[in-house]
């Protein structure tokens, strides 16, 4: 997975050639492809196709899913607008990309973006910073679905949704929900019965509230911190903390949740 910053071959380098002067940005490279729309819940491309394209988000939002081999989805991220999708890849697509809301991509050829990397040394910096971002993602997945529980997944998901902005980060300030409750299950290991729980839970204790079909407030921005284990993070400035003493608390759907693979359904 990458995130934000995730034809034929004489005719791509030729339509490279006209960005006119060496791009200083990755995304300087998909600034003259035509944009390509996705209907909710159209994919972009599948596991195991070739991984012909790199394409950068737009407009709207993408998941990136693998099914395993009892058929469950596993969700590995969410990808929104200038998220760049395939940087790390090489030969296949390692999963599938689907439209979670009305998207809008630009597609790059992988040709044309490795002769790109090769001939301008400005831009490798930034290939490798989101090289370095991706494994951060992953090992913090890893964190997230071995060490945490139910609670503590999904304070983690809103504040990492929270922090797109980091403007944001503070106590009465919105996050952004577009994807569906079975997707954030699949995301972080749990039932969806268990996302719903938890969010009563989190609303019952004042941490947040609802703010329209696909968004919440969060109300209490240093208990959300507290909350989700991330205790480094933890900031001062905000009163009416809650003492979190239910680390040991153990949702019976968990034993399930911590399976390999990462996710249970009923």
């Amino acid at each position: 997975m990458l995130q934000a910053t995730h034809f034929h071959p004489v005719l791509e380098i030729a339509s490279a050639a006209l960005l006119g002067s060496k791009p200083n940005c990755l995304q300087a490279l998909f600034r003259k492809q035509p944009v390509e729309h996705l209907a909710t819940g159209q994919s972009l491309f599948f596991e195991g196709d070739a991984a012909k394209h790199l394409f950068e988000v737009v407009k709207g939002n993408l998941r990136i899913f693998r099914i395993i081999s009892d058929g469950r989805r596993v969700i590995t991220g969410f990808l929104h607008a200038g998220d760049i999708v395939g940087v790390s890849l090489k030969n296949h697509y390692l999963y599938s990309a689907e439209a979670v809301t009305d998207t809008k991509v630009r597609r790059f050829s992988r040709k044309a973006f490795e002769a790109e990397i090769s001939n301008s040394p400005e831009l490798r910096p930034e290939v490798f910073a989101r090289l370095r971002d991706e494994m951060a993602a992953a090992q913090d997945q890893m964190v997230l679905l071995s060490c945490k529980d139910a609670e503590e997944r999904l304070c983690s998901f809103l504040l990492k949704q929270l922090r797109r902005d980091p403007g944001h980060c503070r106590s009465n300030a919105i996050v952004e929900l577009p994807m569906t409750r079975l997707d954030m299950a699949d995301y972080l290991g749990l039932t969806i019965e268990t996302v719903s729980r938890t969010m009563t839970k989190l609303t019952n204790k004042g941490v947040l509230m609802a703010a329209g079909r696909h968004c919440v407030r969060i109300m209490k921005y240093a208990t959300l911190v507290q909350l989700s284990g991330d205790h480094d993070e933890y900031d001062s400035d905000e009163s009416g903390l809650i003492a979190y003493a239910g680390r040991q608390r153990q949702d019976p759907e968990m034993t399930k949740a911590r399976m390999p693979g990462g996710v249970s359904h009923k």
